[in-house]
């Protein structure tokens, strides 16, 4: 009896001293940078009372004490572990201790991630990771090295079986940014995380250039030019509740459906207001948003990368409490115009919800690509052909809605019936032709523009003509290139009946190994 109660004495130390760790000035000083602590992010990204750790008595490798590492004999090795639920559903964790050693990775550092990598794929559960270290830890070596191509080899692996989710919630430099930019969405908090290769001091050092931590790798940075990061928050709370959200409209695998949601069935499935959105005027902007709010059910969209390549809009909705995704042209921007930027990120997002059972929904309206040297030289060719790829390849539910522009190219790539589209609706709004009729009539009628008295007014009546009688929606329709020009009033209640027709939807691939898409 006096062994039992000697070994559960030794037990019960064990827990002060992992308690010790978590001490309140180390959460001071964390709150101090505006920053939670490992365990208060846990706490907050997941239900209550379900955390469930893993390996928190492990102990860092103490093989290089002479360079700095002596006495770094915690629990933990600065990184927390574990599995837990969101709403309900299972889901696995980790979330790296900056007050450990900066977060840095070591062996059983990266040992512990990989395994609770190995355990969310095992499982088929989505795995969120929590980032926030200074990169490798200089004293363990190639080590750390090594741990980190494990864990990159296993998001590669884990990549459209199970979601991956990275919040960045401080500093990921060096090799610590590649695992993110592995996994399928990235969120960022303002001005307290950072992401780059090489930091400040490298740049000065290397190019004599200064640059802040927030210019060369800030969330605003990340979320407006570079296109890392998918969404933004302005504290670390918020940043957290937006994983709950998105975990909403997932599926945890890749051999499930995404979840359903109980649906107000009395959301009316008719909306006279969609017929006055696009208007009268080709040339005239108009927010795409709004369509999409008057579609969906109410207050179901969630957008994603909403400052990155404006000119494309992306993201999950519901309708009937079912998950789709969108991908719309936004006139507003651009004109709605595709470009470099916009196609990687329309790919990428079709990719994804290809990847996880997702049906998609197109809303076009597009002009075309964007043209000039610029964009020929940094290979818009290439770029444009992934959205291609992506729509091409995509074997979920495909539907288009036609709402205005569609012209040349453009048209091809967005979905069109001979892509692969499921059901493609056109309203009446919709112009179809190989180009704009004010490019097309400058080329057809060159000579007899040259020689008019009002070579202007003549351009805009020839332009009205070809409009009418060659690129409106009927043409398409009565050849058989979209499957019907629809009221756009009951947009909402052709797309729930086309989504229910392709439930049950089967593809059958040609076995190969994996195609090339233009990288």
């Amino acid at each position: 009896m006096d062994v039992n109660g000697k070994q559960f004495k030794r037990f019960l130390e064990r827990y002060d001293i992992l308690a010790e760790q978590n001490s309140k000035e180390k959460a001071k000083k964390q709150h101090a940078k505006g920053k939670l602590t490992a365990n208060e992010r846990i706490q907050l990204l997941l239900d209550e009372n379900t955390f469930e750790e893993v390996d928190a008595f492990v102990k860092a490798s103490q093989t290089a004490s002479d360079f700095g590492a002596a006495g770094n004999d915690n629990y933990g090795d600065g990184v927390i572990i574990g599995h837990g639920k969101i709403r309900g559903r299972l889901v696995f964790v980790y979330a790296q201790d900056f007050t450990v050693m900066g977060g840095s990775l070591g062996l059983v550092h990266a040992t512990k991630i990989a395994k609770i990598q190995d355990m969310a794929l095992k499982m088929g559960a989505p795995i969120i990771g929590l980032i926030d270290s200074g990169g490798a830890r200089i004293q363990e070596g190639i080590a750390s090295l090594a741990g980190y191509a494990g864990i990159f080899h296993r998001n590669v692996h884990s990549s459209g079986v199970i979601p991956q989710i990275s919040s960045i919630m401080g500093p990921a430099a060096g090799g610590a940014v590649y695992s993110p930019s592995l996994t399928d969405f990235i969120f960022m908090t303002n001005e307290t995380s950072y992401m780059f290769v090489t930091g400040p001091n490298v740049v000065k050092e290397v190019l004599n250039e200064e640059v802040t931590f927030e210019e060369l790798g800030g969330a605003n940075v990340h979320s407006t030019k570079s296109g890392v990061a998918h969404f933004i928050y302005e504290d670390e709370e918020n940043t957290l509740r937006g994983i709950r959200k998105l975990m909403s409209y997932l599926p945890a695998n890749n051999i499930e459906n995404p979840p359903v949601r109980e649906f107000n069935c009395e959301q009316p499935d008719y909306e006279e207001k969609l017929r006055d959105l696009v208007p009268d005027e080709p040339d005239k902007p108009y927010d795409v948003k709004d369509v999409i709010q008057l579609i969906v059910d109410t207050d179901s969209f969630f957008e994603v990368a909403k400052y990155y390549a404006a000119n494309i809009v992306v993201g999950f909705a519901r309708m009937k409490g079912k998950t789709i995704g969108i991908i719309a042209n936004q006139p507003k921007v651009l004109a709605g115009v595709l470009d470099i930027n916009s196609s990687n990120k329309g790919a990428r997002f079709i990719r994804f919800c290809d990847s996880f059972n997702i049906p998609l929904l197109t809303l076009e309206d597009v002009p075309g690509f964007l043209p000039g040297t610029g964009q020929e030289h940094e290979g818009i060719i290439r770029h444009g052909a992934k959205l291609l790829y992506a729509y091409s390849d995509a074997t979920v539910p495909k539907i288009t809605v036609i709402l205005r522009k569609s012209y040349g190219g453009a048209y091809c790539v967005m979905n069109s019936k001979n892509l692969g589209g499921d059901f493609n609706f056109a309203w009446p709004t919709a112009e179809i032709a190989v180009m704009g009729p004010e490019g097309a009539v400058s080329i057809l009628y060159r000579k007899k523009l040259a020689e008019a008295e009002d070579p202007v007014l003549m351009k805009k009546e020839l332009a009205k003509k070809y409009r009418d009688e060659i690129a409106n929606p009927y043409v398409a329709d009565e050849k058989g290139y979209i499957d019907e020009v629809i009221d756009p009033a009951i947009t909402r209640r052709k797309l729930l009946s086309a989504f229910e027709a392709l439930e049950n939807k089967h593809v059958n691939s040609p076995s190969r190994k994996h195609g090339n898409i233009p990288l």
